[in-house]
């Protein structure tokens, strides 16, 4: 996933399905210097992570 696609995704106020590693996740914030993402995984929100942008696959 791009940078801008990411950021309408968490700008948006619909929840996006998004997917880490198969799993469906929330994008909490983005570092653009670093093209990251801070994420949490739908089912274990406590648990959070900073993955690439190119990790994150919207669901079509």
């Amino acid at each position: 996933m791009d940078r801008k696609r990411a950021t309408e995704i968490k700008s948006s106020p619909d929840m996006v399905n998004v997917s880490y590693n198969g799993e469906p996740i929330y994008i909490e914030d983005i570092n653009p210097n670093k093209d990251t993402a801070s994420i949490h995984y739908l089912s274990r929100p406590e648990n959070s992570q900073e993955v690439h942008l190119t990790q994150l696959v919207e669901a079509k």
